[in-house]
């Protein structure tokens, strides 16, 4: 049956759940260079510049298409199953599944359209042309006779740097989910998810490294019904969440593997490494694989290269409190500090972003190397269940000698500009040598402000213009998390 677009933005489209539907859009590969894609999206509206994707995810739609189809410049209508998602990790809201151009079924004949009938049909509502930005995916730079959007990769690539990169900085993301590394809670998908392209957007910005991290509580936990926070839902089942771990570690290193990386297990590795393409360092968020036991911290060390673990996420779990839920331990675990010591012994950064004060507090008095808080910001007065932190919350993670990685949230910043001056605020309350970059790339339910490592350069050149220095930006940027990453693993 045909659609309409307003029945996608309108949320109509909910009861069409598993039908088969005949939508009219536009193709927008999410890598460009691309002759042919399976894995793309259907757009409401003509984009602006090849891969240029809206921001708005009720105006696109996601597609698995059942054989690879080659770009169009026209709309195209395609036939396939519709998919509702009720807590995609990326922001999704529909797919389409087993998707193909109608021109190409038997029973239809061509049914191209051109851009003028496109956008005077009811199809494209009412919009001339797609915002420039991302969601969840890869975006060319603007044509040169646009203008670009200061949120959106300029002129800067890794050939030609801004002025505050020197041949010796290594820039480190110290909290990513970049590719798509997380197996979808929607079960059709599980694990067999498509990447998105990681190596050319890390390329064209200059992004060297990233910790690439996995979760592991995501089959019981989900997205609030008013999608404004994450919360767990039902009791894991034993040995559920290890399984689970095993099958994201396994997804992280075929990633890493399809994109032609290289991962960092120590500070040979990372010197190395980097300076050949861009890395990984394995990293956790929450340990709820590890299921209670200590072992488990050893077998990912040795099989799965883990070397960044945070402690918690979105469910309360044997290692300690988190921020977003009333505490039930008084903070770390006894079984939590163990962890720390046993990472502290093999040599995997500690990370306890998510935990509470007291959490931390605890964390802090136990560690032996310094902590990471890899993605979060300041608040004077946070509202409860906030995962924003205050001053004295920040000190003790630099009282170790550890690193806060400020984070992109579009619900603390406005752009880029307002988050270099919120890394500003808090070099003020910790200093500059404590301040890192946490981008949480496709891990926010709403596009975040820093959308793509392509625009690393502009949130270089912003964090000038709040003041820092150019060693600070470097410092800011890899080499405050390099320190710390090299104090840890050895």
């Amino acid at each position: 049956m045909p659609l309409d677009w307003s029945s996608i933005r309108t949320g109509e489209a909910d009861s069409l759940h598993g039908a088969t539907i005949e939508l009219c859009g536009w193709m927008i590969s999410l890598d460009p260079t691309a002759k042919k894609a399976d894995y793309f999206v259907l757009a409401a509206d003509a984009p602006c510049c090849g891969g240029c994707v809206p921001r708005d995810p009720l105006s696109c739609v996601e597609v698995f298409a059942e054989v690879p189809c080659a770009p169009q410049e026209q709309a195209v209508t395609l036939r396939g199953r519709l998919q509702r998602l009720v807590d995609d990790p990326a922001g999704w809201r529909y797919q389409l599944v087993d998707a193909r151009p109608v021109d190409l079924l038997p029973d239809h004949a061509p049914r191209s359209t051109s851009r003028r009938a496109f956008l005077a049909s009811s199809a494209a509502l009412g919009l001339a042309a797609c915002a420039p930005g991302r969601f969840a995916g890869y975006t060319e730079k603007p044509a040169a006779a646009e203008t670009p959007d200061p949120q959106t990769p300029d002129a800067h690539t890794s050939d030609n740097p801004s002025a505050w990169r020197t041949a010796d900085t290594l820039t480190m993301d110290m909290h990513s989910h970049a590719g798509r590394v997380i197996v979808s809670r929607d079960p059709a998908i599980g694990a067999n998810r498509p990447f998105l392209p990681l190596a050319a957007p890390m390329r064209a910005g200059g992004m060297n490294v990233i910790c690439l991290a996995i979760v592991t509580d995501t089959v019981v936990t989900h997205v609030t019904a008013d999608r404004k926070r994450i919360e767990a839902w039902r009791t894991p089942q034993d040995g559920e969440l290890y399984a689970l771990g095993q099958a994201e570690f396994a997804r992280a290193h075929a990633l890493v593997q399809r994109e032609q990386m290289q991962v960092v297990t120590d500070t040979a590795s990372l010197a190395a490494n980097s300076k050949t393409g861009p890395c990984v360092i394995i990293a956790a968020e929450g340990g709820d694989f590890l299921e209670g036991k200590l072992d488990r911290v050893d077998e990912a060390y040795t099989q799965h290269q883990l070397r960044h673990l945070q402690l918690t996420h979105y469910r309360i779990n044997e290692l300690g409190d988190i921020q977003t839920e009333p505490p039930i331990h008084g903070g770390l675990t006894d079984f939590g500090a163990d962890v720390v010591r046993r990472c502290n012994a093999l040599g995997i950064v500690v990370d306890v972003a998510h935990g509470t004060y007291d959490l931390v507090k605890r964390a802090a008095d136990t560690t032996t190397k310094p902590l990471i808080l890899s993605h979060s910001a300041l608040a004077t007065h946070p509202s409860a269940r906030s995962r924003l932190i205050k001053p004295d919350h920040a000190r003790l993670i630099a009282g170790t000698g550890g690193v806060i990685g400020v984070w992109p949230s579009s619900g603390t910043y406005r752009d880029l500009q307002g988050m270099a001056n919120g890394m500003k605020r808090m070099a003020d309350v910790v200093g500059v040598e404590h301040v890192g970059l946490g981008t949480d790339m496709l891990g926010f339910i709403n596009p975040p402000v820093f959308r793509s490592y392509e625009q690393l350069p502009t949130l270089a050149d912003a964090l000038l213009t709040a003041g820092f220095t150019k060693d600070e930006v470097g410092m800011i940027l890899g080499g405050n998390y390099r320190r710390v990453f090299e104090a840890s693993v050895g």
